[in-house]
């Protein structure tokens, strides 16, 4: 049984490659599974594409909302799909950064189960504080806590979140001491800092404008590399912290085995969907900045990315079970 299965998926392999080859590719709807809730900005993101995809190539494609596990029950699911194109995954820092080192043990590998296709976008995170504290820059932050060792706190979305994370990354660059408060989510960190319960939160750009433009917070730091242009007005904290950058994103991923002429002709598609206005403006809007990198480039960034988040997760000392 073992060898007329192998031989069936040597013999199908070809006739995938000839299929994409002749431009047949995409014959049936193409499903794009998020491991997460619906309306988080990785699932917009997602949704922008697919409906930008389905309008151009003539072939539906829908986003898939399997959740559970932190992101992992939709994770497996992609990778133990079929390779043929017709299911792919929406991977963000969660599922494909930081719970492979945050959990002892998972039902996918990261590199060794997915290809990757596309990056994106990134999302920074922002650095807020209180509007009515002293406490105006990153470098304000830093001598903060320097002064005042382990009675600063910062609030998070939750132990092992990217949240919780950039922070302990920043803490590691910096040499500072700060304790860490999780909160069940984004909202309810930041509302502490509203609050005076916590001093500082970092939360994503999307979740953020109305809190922002209302004065309710102060943001003090991007999380990218670069300042967004978003709020261009915002430094990035790499200004004060040479080279530090722990921006959120979404990657495409397909799972290993499927064609490369696949993998090539969906990254150019995505790129196109991208670029095109009506998208573009909408991501940029959402706070995003807009990579469309091609495959080869981000591998390169995801196994970056892998090592990154690893020293996170070590640095922070979380575990998941």
């Amino acid at each position: 049984m073992f060898r007329r299965s192998l031989l069936a998926a040597s013999l199908a392999v070809p006739a995938l490659k000839g299929a994409f080859a002749q431009g047949s590719w995409p014959d049936r709807p193409v499903r794009l599974v998020n491991p997460f809730t619906p309306g988080s900005a990785v699932d917009v993101v997602a949704r922008l594409i697919t409906a930008d995809l389905s309008e151009r190539l003539g072939q539906q494609f829908l986003v898939d909302n399997r959740t559970g596990a932190s992101g992992n029950i939709g994770t497996e699911f992609v990778a133990r799909a079929r390779p043929d194109g017709q299911t792919l995954l929406v991977g963000s820092p969660g599922t494909m950064g930081i719970n492979p080192f945050l959990f002892r043990t998972l039902p996918y590998d990261a590199t060794r189960d997915f290809v990757a296709v596309s990056h994106t976008v990134s999302f920074p995170q922002v650095v807020v504080v209180n509007p009515s504290g002293p406490i105006r820059s990153i470098g304000d932050l830093v001598a903060a806590a320097r002064a005042r060792p382990g009675t600063l706190n910062y609030g998070s979305s939750g132990a092992g979140s990217t949240s919780h994370l950039a922070v302990e990354l920043l803490r590691a660059a910096t040499g500072i001491d700060m304790v860490h408060v999780p909160f069940r989510g984004g909202s309810q960190a930041v509302q502490a800092v509203m609050q005076g319960e916590v001093q500082v939160a970092v939360e994503g750009l999307p979740s953020l404008p109305g809190f922002l433009s209302g004065g309710q917070l102060r943001p003090i730091g991007v999380t990218s590399a670069e300042r967004s242009p978003k709020i261009p007005e915002v430094p990035a904290v790499a200004e004060t912290v040479l080279g530090f950058d722990a921006a959120a994103w979404v990657i495409i991923f397909a799972p290993t085995g499927t064609p490369a002429p696949f993998i090539e002709r969906l990254s150019a598609e995505i790129a196109t969907s991208l670029n095109r206005p009506g998208v573009r403006d909408r991501l940029l809007d959402l706070g995003a900045t807009v990579v469309g990198s091609d495959p080869a480039t981000t591998t390169a960034f995801h196994r970056r990315e892998l090592e990154k988040w690893k020293r996170a997760v070590e640095l922070s000392g979380a575990r998941a079970d």
